[in-house]
């Protein structure tokens, strides 16, 4: 597994001659994390999350600091080995996986889950989070190719787009707010309150109560709420038929007789009353559809594989297992290797993958940033247009781009450098030189054409130069380095820098008198002598200049305003220099292990509903070297993800 080369003893001199300058000697403790206290290894050992947090920053040559003599490249990686071995045994010996938190559906979840028990042939409600909207039909996984052109809409920033099928007098609740650095679907954040369950039952009272929900619109009206007069058996019979199948659904597995006898009883009380069949199936569903067996996802033990069904649906289709994986977990089928790749590879051409696509990519990205992004109208005119703004066609960008990884099963490395890209005219005119002078602004507001076009000029292509995420880290009249570093360093490497103190002051937009000769990059050194922000800047100032030649709405510029030339040289980790962004994209590609890590790492937060431990680590240690036989590509680093011991932990727990 790990072969340590250095003992003890030699692991704690290296850690204290290096690092105790900041981190315990003269009484400095750096980040509360005090080395001259740890005297033994068994320390380090019984503190994973500390031990997770110097392998971390020695893996990114983040410590020691660059004005402190650096380890030596041999030193440095044996120290990381060594460490990472007694990690290994830390997490072996505490059987530290942490179990998949119980939390509620957020209401994306909801959503998806009321439509499909339904077999809704409308939306419930609108929802903002679902950023691009297919016109056309163009999205089909399992032909495993995506077309040259494809039609889509911006809801956030298309208001026509607020124009679709949907249940009158369904209003939703309020977004789910997501996680710093994470994503909405974490169970520190979906928690619920009293007055939050009041509005959960006054929804699905709503829906079930909808003047659109009936036999036009809802796919299970005849085998669920209509009372066929030709079978003869007692109604009580055939309720109960109905309930066991609904409620296996709805409550994703194995349901108790008693159970299923309290909704019976519930209807036979309705109908009692002189409730017509179809009002009193109206009623149990909406109770149902507010329950907590409902709203919670969790997992558990006695339910067999049935917890696992539920999580590799909510992660990749964003709602409820269908009775093909229910059956599948009901049988021990999914519990093993095979059976789970089975499902996987099945769910991955079903049309429900869009959902993953409509929530996973925009927000690993962080797009709803360019929501707000305004640019100053004086300074850059160009970016609006009628009543609208650029950034409706620049989302769309990077969005398809994920959702073609994904269907044609790329390497992901195209996330960093790809050969291709989709741009609207509108939006090739956007980019300005950079992008296709035969095509003109189309001017399109609400279904926009997209074409696949081939990138020459690899200034362009992937996620990270795009002008969606040029736009959205910049501010109103000028770039901001920073933030596009910090952007860089959490989305990319998936190592968000901390967050600044809250006394340091921002850097102005404009010059102040006596720095107008001044470069950004020379502006910001100024501005950042402060010891304790020396480390972050470090880690993510490279990283920000080094797209420094993209102005505030993603145009290229050599020079700034005032007629200095662009400084964007850098070093990458330390290690990979830079004179270009070109050179700057090679060098993320020579770090593409820690991309395909730091991607699989969000991949797992996204699908646990957890932040990461220090055992979770060693799972994505896996997935990075598996996945690479198969060259890094997007299903199968989806596929690692799933058969990983952080995603199955609880399952093989109830497997045996």
């Amino acid at each position: 597994m790990y072969l340590s080369a250095l003992n003890g003893a030699e692991v704690l001199k290296v850690l204290h001659e290096n690092c105790a300058q900041c981190h315990g000697k003269d009484g400095k403790v750096k980040g509360k994390v005090n080395l001259l206290e740890i005297t033994d290894l068994d320390h380090l050992k019984g503190d994973p999350e500390l031990l997770q947090e110097i392998i971390d920053v020695i893996d990114f040559e983040e410590m020691p600091p660059e004005d402190e003599p650096p380890l030596e490249v041999g030193e440095r990686k044996q120290l990381q080995a060594d460490l990472e071995g007694l990690r290994f045994e830390a997490v072996s010996e505490q059987k530290a996986f942490v179990p998949t938190p119980i939390r509620r559906m957020n209401r994306f979840q909801y959503h998806n889950a009321v439509q499909d028990l339904f077999g809704l042939k409308c939306t419930v409600y609108s929802l903002p989070e679902r950023m691009i909207r297919d016109h056309g039909g163009y999205f089909k996984p399992a032909s495993g190719k995506m077309g040259d052109l494809v039609r889509v809409g911006s809801r956030p920033l298309g208001k026509s787009q607020l124009i679709e099928p949907r249940l009158a007098g369904v209003a939703a609740f309020p977004q789910d707010l997501r996680a710093e650095h994470g994503f909405d679907t974490q169970a520190d954040h979906l928690s619920m309150s009293p007055l939050l369950m009041e509005s959960f039952l006054k929804l699905g009272q709503s829906i079930t109560g909808s003047q659109d929900f009936g036999p036009r619109r809802v796919g299970i009206w005849k085998e669920f709420f209509r009372l066929d007069p030709r079978d003869k058996r007692e109604v009580k019979v055939v309720v109960r038929e109905r309930l066991e199948k609904f409620l296996r659904r709805a409550f994703r597995g194995w349901v108790k007789s008693e159970v299923v006898e309290r909704y019976v009883g519930f209807v036979d009380v309705q109908l009692a009353r002189g409730v017509e069949f179809s009002e009193a199936m109206k009623l149990v569903a909406a109770a149902i559809i507010s329950s907590p067996r409902f709203l919670y996802l969790y997992d558990d033990s006695e339910s067999d594989g049935f917890g696992l069904a539920s999580r590799l649906s909510f992660f990749l289709w964003g709602s409820l297992p269908d009775e093909e994986l229910l059956k599948a977990a009901e049988s021990g089928e999914l519990l093993k290797e095979e059976g789970l790749q089975k499902q996987f590879g099945r769910m991955l051409k079903d049309p429900k993958l869009k959902r993953f696509c409509d929530t996973f990519p925009a927000q690993w990205l962080q797009l709803d940033r360019i929501i707000s992004s305004v640019p100053d109208p004086e300074k850059f005119p160009e970016f609006y247009f009628l009543a609208y703004r650029d950034s409706m066609h620049m989302m769309m960008e990077p969005l398809l781009l994920f959702e073609t990884v994904l269907i044609e099963n790329l390497p992901v490395t195209e996330f960093i450098d790809s050969s291709f890209t989709y741009r609207s005219g509108h939006l090739e005119e956007s980019y300005g030189k950079l992008g296709n002078p035969a095509k003109k602004r189309s001017g399109q507001v609400g279904v926009l054409d997209f074409h696949r076009v081939p990138l020459e000029d690899r200034r362009l292509g992937g996620v990270i130069t795009n002008a969606a995420v040029m736009t959205m880290t910049s501010g109103p009249e000028r770039t901001q380095p920073i933030t596009r570093g910090a952007w860089l360093a959490g989305v990319i490497f998936n190592n968000p820098p901390e967050p600044p103190p809250a006394d340091v002051p921002t850097l102005g937009e404009n010059p102040t008198e006596g720095e107008e000769h001044l470069t950004l990059r020379e502006r910001l050194s100024m501005h950042r002598k402060r010891s304790d922000c020396r480390g972050c800047h470090e880690q993510i100032d490279p990283l920000g200049f080094a797209l420094e030649n993209f102005n505030a709405i993603g145009k290229w510029r050599e020079k700034y305003e005032n007629g200095r030339k662009v400084d964007m040289e850098g070093v990458l980790f330390r290690k990979h220099k830079f004179t270009n962004v070109v050179e700057f994209k090679d060098a993320v590609l020579l770090e593409k292990e820690r991309f395909v890590r730091g991607l699989a790492g969000h991949l797992l937060v996204f699908s646990l509903g957890r932040q990461l431990s220090p055992a979770d680590q060693i799972a994505l240690d896996e997935i990075v070297k598996k996945s690479a036989v198969k060259g890094y590509r997007m299903k199968s680093i989806l596929g690692e993800v799933i058969l990983s011991k952080s995603f199955r932990a609880l399952a093989s727990q109830a497997k045996k």
